[in-house]
């Protein structure tokens, strides 16, 4: 169905598409290339939201070449009016010949219109061609298409024997300097950072990224129930800081309004945030990732409502002996009834491991079918 070319330029689509790594939130990220004998006449690459979509970008450099050519995206063109007009209707005016997309799009809005317009038109269509790089290039997009809220992916480092911190709560550093900036990586991709009052209180954290280069900085994400959050505080400084409550109280939100922040009430029945409401708003506010780095209680009561996807581990080579467990969780009955994952990928970060691993749930399995 697909030849050695076809892999060539959809890997070159997929470069161009990670060049909006950072800055495409709430859009997917997409490439695209357009082909002619042989021979790339046009590329381009969402970059942000409002902004020329990656086929729109190709067909601009292509120009009249892009008559009879293939085109590669990443993910199945638009259908729909959004802030841009579709994609589809663009390629085909141009009269390209074929079209090639890694994934379906599971934006209801799209969802195999996209393909199925093409088709309508004449235009040679396939699907599926490094369906499971696109996906994992676009995690948080699925997820937030598929199941209501962002991916999650809980950041955690620990020695060996599973501890992130001492006794008395230092933590800085068990791991190394190439993990710390590695961290930040992923920090940059995210759409938010998320934590709790707990480690706002206790380390006075910046939250932002500082060790790699970024053109945004994310959001920056506080649950605090009861409001609790110093005005002085490092993570209210800098990029949009928004704080869950369970509580109202009038006079510290205004406090708060006036240095940028944003509060959002949402109490469960134990008067604590209601975590799982906090991600559907966040949904609705179109973040994709977020990226979690808390104490142990908090990355605990996450994690006991199903409602991490993926943990981002450093081990660092070191044993602590007694202290602080990265994660508050109850001992199991018994072994059957352990948390299960499965290891997604393991990395070598200095002298420390990087160990990614996903709950035992995938984010999409069924959002892009190859056809």
């Amino acid at each position: 169905m697909f030849n050695p070319d076809d892999h060539r330029f959809m890997s070159r689509a997929m470069e161009l598409a990670r060049q909006g790594l950072t800055t495409t939130t709430p859009n997917p990220r997409v490439g695209c290339v357009l082909v002619k004998d042989g021979v790339i006449v046009g590329e381009g690459w969402h970059r942000r939201a409002g902004e020329a979509h990656a086929e729109v970008g190709a067909l601009a450099q292509a120009g009249e070449q892009a008559q009879g050519a293939t085109a590669y995206v990443t993910l199945e063109p638009c259908s729909h009016f959004g802030r841009t007009p579709p994609c589809v209707e663009a390629l085909v005016r141009a009269r390209v010949a074929r079209v090639v997309a890694a994934m379906e799009d599971p934006n209801p809005s799209v969802n195999g219109r996209g393909l199925a317009r093409l088709r309508d038109a004449g235009i040679d269509v396939r699907c599926g061609l490094l369906r499971d790089e696109a996906i994992e290039l676009n995690i948080g997009f699925v997820s937030r298409m598929t199941q209501g809220r962002p991916w999650v992916r809980l950041k955690l480092a620990t020695s060996l024997d599973g501890l992130s911190a001492l006794p008395d709560g230092t933590s800085q550093w068990i791991t190394s300097e190439p993990a710390r900036t590695d961290g930040h990586a992923w920090r940059a991709r995210a759409c938010a950072i998320f934590t709790g009052i707990g480690t706002v209180r206790d380390d006075n954290p910046r939250l932002d990224v500082r060790h790699v280069p970024t053109s945004r900085q994310p959001m920056k994400i506080v649950v605090d129930s009861r409001l609790e959050v110093d005005l002085d505080a490092k993570v209210l400084q800098g990029a949009p800081t928004l704080i869950f409550s369970a509580v109202e109280r009038p006079d510290k939100v205004r406090e708060l309004h006036d240095r940028g922040c944003r509060v959002v009430c949402l109490p469960d029945p134990r008067g604590k945030v209601d975590l799982a409401a906090c991600l559907a708003y966040l949904a609705g506010e179109g973040l994709n990732e977020i990226h979690v780095e808390a104490g142990h209680k908090l990355n605990g009561s996450l994690a006991r409502s199903g409602l991490i996807d993926e943990l981002l581990l450093y081990l660092a080579p070191s044993l602590l002996g007694t202290g602080l467990p990265a994660l508050d969780l109850p001992a199991p009955a018994s072994l059957a009834q352990r948390t299960r994952l499965h290891f997604h990928d393991i990395q070598r970060i200095g002298p420390d491991l990087r160990v990614m691993a996903r709950f035992d749930r995938t984010p999409a399995a069924d959002a892009a079918g190859a056809s």
